[in-house]
């Protein structure tokens, strides 16, 4: 191995950029910790603003060729990059779970193959975009979906393969070229996907990948004057520093922000369906967008409600995310957990009761929390903590329902358990979010439309809604005479 590989596992990952099809490395490197044991994984390039430009370049390269190619070869490469992604699976399935300590199994079982299908269904999309043409007083209109242009995407830590790709493939298909940046806490699978769009075909400067520190690397990528879209995923301060950025060239953004969302259980729930709701919002280690950290519980079953909780999550396990039997990991970086920590110790300074939990296990471990008698404008309740925390509170009916699970400044995502239809679809018409799960949760089909409300984001990515996004579309308005007839 050079020293530009690292080992994990048994897998060899290239620690540099991938930039114009290249391999870049970089005079300076920081270094990634496995959040399982601490242990370092290895030094990693670190760019700036020369690697943020050599990476626009290469994208703007590529971007006519691309942009020309016909759908149907395009389509045939992101299915390309599926195969690449299926055959290496286990590969990125331990790698990612040393990098970010999510579980082995969901990765080996969900996640990955999640990330093969990314790439089939934009790729699939694609081939079957099209408006109908429509007519304005015998003129013909016809809309169309032109690319437009190198894209920045920048993605987060908690699933860090499967969110690049829910940007990378639609970006793609819809002809653009992309610059990927990978979370600095998770950057390896990135690496390995550079990889595997190489070996699929995937001509140099489609797929760019360039690793760095927060702003050192961001600042200078989405202020660039020559990237046409900005795709963030990760935090509202963060978010606000792009959207700054960004503001001088005019650059459309897509932005999927923090959540603080609620689980509404009803009186008429199945209470155990709505239980095993409740528990797995500690999924990932608390560390989801979309989890529902406020669990808000109608007073008649409240106590009996969180008995079987307590029930249920006391038989979870914690520990090694490679242990098959393993049920929650690690949090991702001491920061995250002093975070966390600092959440909970504050609001059990301010009055909170832990049900479960309200500590730290050994070392970057959390024990899963739950927390009542906590005020609605208190900061555990009004900010994301991310991290394996809930909340609980109860509700008297469906108005003072809503109207906690509609007071905080965001709006990302909802589940309701509730026996009722009629009731469902009243509280799930009031809701602010992007998502709202009926009797279920996590249920995501590519074609719906996925983004938040408020402080939760801005725009909506997914099916056509991506497209739309990652296109400049045009609309040809043609006149039915002017034309000469050549017989």
């Amino acid at each position: 191995m050079t020293d530009h590989t690292l080992t994990v596992a048994g897998v060899a990952v290239d620690t540099r950029h991938f930039i114009g099809g290249e391999r870049v490395a970089s005079d300076a490197t920081f270094t990634d910790f496995s959040p399982i044991d601490g242990s370092v994984l290895g030094e990693i390039a670190r760019g700036g603003a020369a690697e943020a430009e050599a990476a626009v370049a290469a994208a703007k390269a590529a971007f006519p060729a691309w942009a020309a190619t016909p759908r149907a070869e395009r389509a045939r490469l992101l299915h390309a990059v599926a195969d690449g992604v299926e055959k290496r699976l286990e590969d990125l399935a331990i790698v990612e779970t040393c990098d970010n300590g999510a579980l082995l199994r969901s990765h080996r079982r969900g996640v990955m193959p999640r990330v093969a299908h990314n790439f089939r269904f934009f790729a699939d999309w694609l081939l079957k975009l099209e408006h109908e043409d429509f007519e304005t007083r015998g003129h013909t209109n016809h809309v169309s979906w032109d690319p437009a242009g190198p894209c920045v995407l920048i993605t987060p830590w908690n699933a860090p393969l499967m969110l690049a790709t829910w940007k990378v493939a639609p970006a793609l298909a819809a002809g653009d070229t992309v610059v990927l940046k990978p979370a600095e806490w998770s950057p390896l699978t990135a690496s390995l996907l550079a990889d595997i769009a190489a070996e699929a075909g995937l001509p140099a400067g489609v797929l760019n990948v360039v690793q760095g520190y927060g702003a050192e690397i961001g600042d200078p990528l989405t202020s660039h004057p020559d990237v046409r879209r900005i795709s963030f995923t990760g935090s509202v301060p963060t978010a606000k520093r792009i959207s700054a950025s960004a503001a001088a060239n005019l650059t459309p953004l897509s932005l999927e922000l923090g959540g603080k969302s609620p689980l509404l259980v009803f009186a008429d729930a199945d209470l155990d369906l709505a239980v095993d709701l409740a528990v797995e919002q500690y999924d990932n280690a608390g560390q989801v967008c979309l989890a529902a950290t406020r669990i808000l519980v109608e007073e008649p079953v409240a106590e009996e409600f969180t008995r079987r909780f307590v029930a249920k999550a006391s038989r979870l396990t914690q520990g090694d995310p490679r242990d098959e039997a393993t049920d929650i990991g690690p949090n991702i970086h001491p920061r995250q957990l002093e975070k966390i920590d600092g959440f909970v110790q504050r609001a059990l300074a301010a009055g909170a009761r832990a049900v479960i939990g309200g500590h730290r296990g050994e070392g970057q471990y959390y024990a899963p929390t739950l927390l009542t008698d906590v005020a609605q404008d208190s900061e555990i309740v009004q900010e994301e903590v991310f991290g394996p925390v809930l909340t609980l509170q109860t509700f008297r009916d469906e108005d003072e329902a809503v109207r906690l699970a509609n007071d905080t400044r965001f709006g990302l995502a909802a589940t309701v358990a509730t026996g009722d239809r009629e009731r469902a679809e009243r509280v799930t018409a009031r809701l602010v979010a992007g998502t709202v799960w009926v009797n279920c949760f996590f249920v995501r089909d590519l074609q719906a439309p996925f983004g938040g409300s408020r402080h939760s984001g801005v725009g909506r990515e997914g099916g056509t809604w991506s497209f739309d996004f990652y296109c400049d579309l045009k609309n040809t308005v043609t006149a039915p005479k002017g034309f000469h007839d050549h017989g």
